[in-house]
């Protein structure tokens, strides 16, 4: 169940998507739903998540994982991080199931906020 700007869900980005399916199949028998072919969702593992095709080249494709809240009014809760002192990375923009942006912390560390509206 969605709550409100509660953890939900969590991203890693892959080099091999391929690789990294057959490994957690094959070690964790997770199993997964492909979105085209470079993401690759799983679900009823603890927590929902997958894994997206990315370069190791950037801060959030380094081998970190990315977290994503989830937020039944995703302006106001975009409006309280840049109020509070987070920076937008990436504005909201649409995907299959919902909308979402990214933001940075204080810290610098990468989240994201997604709704399914």
């Amino acid at each position: 169940m969605n709550q409100h700007e509660k953890l939900n869900y969590v991203e890693w980005p892959a080099m091999d998507i391929g690789a990294t399916k057959r490994f957690f199949e094959a070690v964790f028998s997770w199993q997964f739903t492909d979105y085209g072919p470079d993401y690759a969702a799983f679900n009823h593992q603890g927590i929902e998540g997958g894994f997206y095709t990315a370069p190791l080249c950037s801060r959030s494709d380094q081998g970190g994982a990315l977290l994503v809240f989830f937020s039944e009014d995703l302006e106001q809760t975009l409006a309280k991080v840049e109020r509070f002192g987070g920076q937008v990375c990436k504005p909201i923009f649409d995907f299959p199931g919902g909308r979402r942006f990214h933001f940075l912390e204080p810290s610098g560390n990468e989240l994201a906020v997604w709704a399914d509206k």
